[in-house]
């Protein structure tokens, strides 16, 4: 059985149902946002569905596919989960769970700039793997900031049928496009409405609730030389040493667009600096020179 829920609903190409600044910001890190917004769509989703929440034994909440770098939208439902648990709580009921379907992504494309053809079709070579035992039979909420083509839904659907899982799945989305005359790419307005420049990537990241997530690591890594230093020059140095982590955890360094970026960053001084110390650290502890 499929459900589905969002709480804002786009019908007008120039009227926007909540604040792009802050969609915008959320969208590149700014986790302040994040959990601004699960509370409103935690309670408006319980507002609606309350008495079907309080019904199920088990709730088991699911963010956008990712690797290992966060989507914006896994930190949604982070929030999210806290708030319904505190609703859960309150009915004497059990806690939800988390679980993770795993994205192996295979494209550098803007993806909030294509139509719904082009995203499916995009979308179509990635790889994806779930728990299936995990989920089967259970109450499922899949978690998602902004529904616009619903190819996200389509995949997700796809990935179950495949894997023959059954079950109660409910879709929840911060925010839809209902009104199908607006072209798709109204998704890039939102997401770059407050960035426009390096220096506004500077800001969000030297904010006290960034969080890298998967968009914002991409979109430095295709920046060019001179906009890709500007940032990096204007960073902590743990924030450039994160980054390059993080890279390589989701195995961009495999990936020609990604890789300039990726080695220039570990040839800069602030991440040799880092690890320099660590290697000293390391050789000066006893335990781990007689290793």
């Amino acid at each position: 059985m499929m459900y589905r829920y969002s709480l804002h609903h786009v019908e007008h190409q120039h009227v926007c149902p909540f604040s792009e600044m802050e969609y915008s910001r959320f969208k590149f890190g700014e986790t302040i946002y994040a959990e601004k917004f699960a509370k409103e769509l935690c309670m408006g989703f319980l507002a609606k569905h309350k008495n079907l929440i309080l019904e199920q034994e088990e709730i088991i909440l699911l963010p956008s596919p990712y690797n290992s770098i966060p989507t914006a939208s896994n930190f949604l439902c982070s929030y999210f989960k806290r708030e319904l648990n505190r609703f859960l709580f309150q009915h004497g009921k059990a806690a939800c769970k988390e679980s993770k379907i795993h994205r192996k992504q295979t494209y550098v494309e803007d993806y909030g700039n294509m139509d719904s053809e082009q995203r499916l079709k995009l979308i179509a070579n990635d790889t994806y793997h779930l728990d299936r035992d995990f989920i089967a039979d259970r109450f499922c909420i899949f978690l998602d900031d902004i529904k616009i083509t619903g190819s996200h839904e389509l995949t997700v659907e796809k990935i179950l049928k495949d894997h023959n899982v059954q079950g109660t799945f409910f879709f929840v989305y911060y925010a839809e496009l209902v009104n199908q005359s607006i072209h798709p790419n109204i998704e890039n307005k939102y997401n770059y409405f407050d960035v426009k420049s390096p220096g506004d990537l500077v800001r969000i990241i030297n904010s006290s609730s960034f969080h890298f997530n998967t968009r914002l690591v991409k979109y430095l890594l295709l920046l060019n030389e001179v906009d890709f230093f500007q940032v990096v020059n204007q960073i902590p140095v743990e924030k450039s040493c994160e980054l390059f982590d993080l890279a390589i955890s989701n195995n961009y360094h495999t990936i020609v667009h990604y890789q300039q970026n990726i080695i220039k960053l570990k040839q800069h001084k602030s991440w040799q600096s880092i690890y320099k110390k660590g290697k000293e650290r390391t050789s000066m502890h006893p335990n781990l020179q007689s290793a």
